[in-house]
């Protein structure tokens, strides 16, 4: 015994994290949406702030949130433009750095395949330290709704691949980030059916 923890083999996690990867770089799949790659997010523990308020990041260590900093891509994004469209398959997730969202979800009943803020039904706006897009960025599934930008605003990208590369070489920081996600998750989850069940007892 050297005093050493044991190496853990975390190559089936990893895996199964980026079982379904898309064709196209995420930096082209970006660029495409009109959003301005501007490097990593180096130094994320300096934002106190998001340290402080944000579901993500409020129990990682500072070593640990520049360490995921390091993993996710910096992106700018002007008011009016489309962040993630409702529908498209993805592989990637926002935290939101600076600036407000809105997320709408097109109308029952709506031809509109691509609606725009005025044509969807909101569903939340959003603001500095927020996530969105968690589960596509897990599972490759259609976007569920539509996010755009309110006003000039920066978020950090979150790739599926970038999170296998954690799991692998940084097993604390993706066993915590995988933990993370999923009680954002479940709080999603928890929210939508205490609305369902509002609607239907105010129906009854």
């Amino acid at each position: 015994m050297n005093g050493e923890p044991p190496s853990v083999d975390t190559s089936g996690a990893a895996r199964l994290v980026t079982a379904a990867t898309p064709r196209r770089p995420v930096e082209e799949r970006l660029r495409a949406a009109g959003l301005e790659i501007v490097g990593c997010c180096e130094q994320l523990s300096a934002r106190r702030d998001l340290m402080d308020g944000s579901p993500l990041l409020q129990d990682f260590s500072p070593a640990e949130a520049d360490v995921l900093g390091q993993a996710m891509l910096r992106v700018r994004a002007r008011a009016g433009q489309t962040l993630m469209a409702e529908d498209d398959p993805s592989d990637w997730m926002l935290l939101l750095l600076s600036g407000t969202v809105d997320v709408g979800k097109r109308k029952v009943g709506s031809e509109v395949q691509r609606p725009g803020p005025g044509e969807a039904a909101r569903v939340a706006v959003v603001k500095t330290g927020a996530v969105l897009g968690e589960m596509s960025m897990l599972d490759g599934e259609p976007r569920y709704a539509s996010v755009w930008a309110l006003s000039d605003l920066e978020a950090a990208v979150l790739t599926r691949q970038a999170v296998a590369r954690l799991i692998t070489e940084h097993p604390a920081v993706g066993a915590k980030l995988l933990v993370k996600i999923t009680q954002l998750l479940a709080q999603r989850l928890r929210n939508t059916s205490n609305q369902l069940l509002k609607r239907l007892q105010g129906a009854a």
